[in-house]
């Protein structure tokens, strides 16, 4: 299976529409709820959702990249490695459940509704999150993103279906939020299966050391990302009431929820990148992080402007007019695409650097940013500062990368500059003329960031490259063609 790995522009293509497909059914999963549970319901849920996503962390604590560093060497013994990967996962998805229920004891021992929700929520949610990690893990190692997007299309489809049954049958919040983390659990279910199909596993054989190896710094690494987007509900829940809380939660998720689409680009990147930095290969891994950086960059801003410039329209569309002071809370979080796409990228070229201690750093430093700074601006500014906090974590990130990135100047030169500052400059002037037209004024800037690919010479090289691979190809098949009706 690894001789026939696809090539970086197939997985991507394999990501992209499955993970396009799954955020459009995972957005839609997150409107359906909101529309028939309360805000504070949809509060209690965030917060509890946060901790969920924290625990299912914790049960993969750093290993999928450490396994993906591993299976990248030559002639490395993949049996071997998944069986040592799946015997550690099941000991931290112990570790990770009962620590995460002891936390939520003691911090919420007075809301037994809160304790009641975690349990019917987390216990599916997190063991189903962990099969599922496997299994994707185990197909981007081997390069084979169609496998990756199937699991998650499934996942995306099972939980929309759930949702859409509470809604149907008036099922009683509790009961939705404990089939809302079942889909989970049968789509981890699912990826197994498709995983013990391709792979002859033998749990009996020694354990494989070099998952060991640096693993503290991809393990912590690893925990302050997935953290850094859940410390808003989790913050704000001791500085706002539930319903502001349930307000936030609802604009933070779409972005978020959009923003798997910079990850398609980043998942197909991550083995590459690995392999070339294994080889040596330096000249070529930097080329590889510069069209990473573009193409991330690229699909953030892309993913940002309809969130920016319309809304208004999609918040009253997608949950009603009762939502519609969520409108202005999504205005200012979509421009986390814009920094997120960009510092995700910056990040990966640390890692497949061997440098996961200098973003391990980096990420600690947002987190605890991001606590100072969602404390005292909700507290002073309300929800408009919890805005802001969320944008201003991603700032520091991007900005702490670059400092950190060995090859700064040229990342900072030949990509980060250059796209960032034309996408803010034409927001500016899209700002300025066309704000009380919101529809003409997010066409205008979505043509004009697309324009960028235009005007990157490096993109209308391989355009251009591509076309002529096309032409040819398309003019061999011909003289094959009339070589076979000759003989004919």
């Amino acid at each position: 299976m690894k001789k026939n790995r696809n090539s970086v522009g197939k997985n991507i293509f394999h990501l992209f529409y499955s993970t396009a497909f799954a955020s459009i059914l995972n957005a839609a999963s997150l409107i359906v709820l909101a529309s028939f549970i309360s805000t504070d319901d949809y509060g209690r849920f965030s917060v509890v959702l946060a901790f969920a996503m924290i625990m299912a962390y914790l049960t993969e604590a750093g290993l999928n990249q450490i396994v993906l560093r591993e299976g990248a060497k030559k002639e490395a013994p993949i049996s071997l490695i998944m069986a040592s990967y799946i015997k550690l996962r099941l000991v931290l998805t112990l570790g990770a459940l009962v620590i995460g229920f002891l936390l939520i004891h003691w911090i919420y021992a007075g809301d037994m509704e809160l304790i009641t929700l975690s349990y019917c929520l987390i216990l599916p949610l997190v063991t189903g999150v962990s099969m599922q990690s496997i299994s994707i893990t185990y197909f981007q190692m081997q390069e084979k993103m169609q496998y990756c997007g199937f699991i998650r299309i499934v996942s995306a489809g099972l939980l929309i279906t759930v949702i859409l049954v509470g809604k149907g049958f008036n099922i009683a919040p509790m009961i939705v939020f404990f089939l809302y983390g079942s889909a989970y659990f049968a789509s981890g279910c699912f990826g197994l299966y498709l995983t013990v199909k391709t792979l002859s596993l033998s749990m009996g054989s020694p354990f494989y050391k070099g998952l060991r190896k640096h693993w503290g710094p991809f393990m912590v690494t690893g925990l302050l990302f997935i953290f850094l987007p859940q410390i808003g509900p989790i913050v704000l829940e001791q500085t706002l009431t539930w319903k502001e809380v349930g307000y936030f939660a609802v604009a933070y998720r779409i972005p978020q929820a959009l923003q798997q689409l910079p990850f398609i680009i980043a998942g197909a990147f991550y083995p590459v990148l690995f392999r070339l930095f294994q080889a040596g290969d330096h000249q070529q891994h930097v080329r590889m992080s510069i069209s990473q950086v573009k193409l991330m960059a690229l699909a953030g801003m892309l993913a940002a402007i309809p969130f920016y410039h319309l809304s208004d329209f999609v918040i009253a569309v997608l949950f009603g007019e009762r939502w519609m002071e969520a409108a202005f809370l999504l205005k200012v979080l979509s421009l986390v695409m814009v920094f997120q796409g960009v510092s995700i990228a910056l990040g990966d070229g640390l890692t497949t650097k061997a440098l996961q201690s200098r973003r391990m750093i980096i990420q600690a430093i947002a987190v605890a940013s991001g606590v100072l700074f969602y404390t005292i601006f909700s507290e002073y500014y309300s929800l408009t500062g919890a805005v802001t906090a969320g944008v201003l974590i991603e700032v520091v990130l991007l900005l702490g990368f670059l400092f950190c990135h060995p090859d700064r100047a040229v990342l900072v030169r030949r990509g980060v500059l250059p796209y960032l500052v034309y996408f803010f400059i034409s927001l500016l002037a899209i700002e300025l003329f066309l704000s009380s037209l919101p529809f003409l004024a997010g066409s205008v800037h979505f043509l004009l960031v697309l324009s960028l690919a235009g005007l990157d010479k490096e993109w209308r090289e391989k355009s251009l490259g591509i076309w002529k691979k096309s032409v040819l190809y398309k003019r061999k098949s011909k003289i094959r063609k009339e070589a076979h009706d000759g003989a004919s």
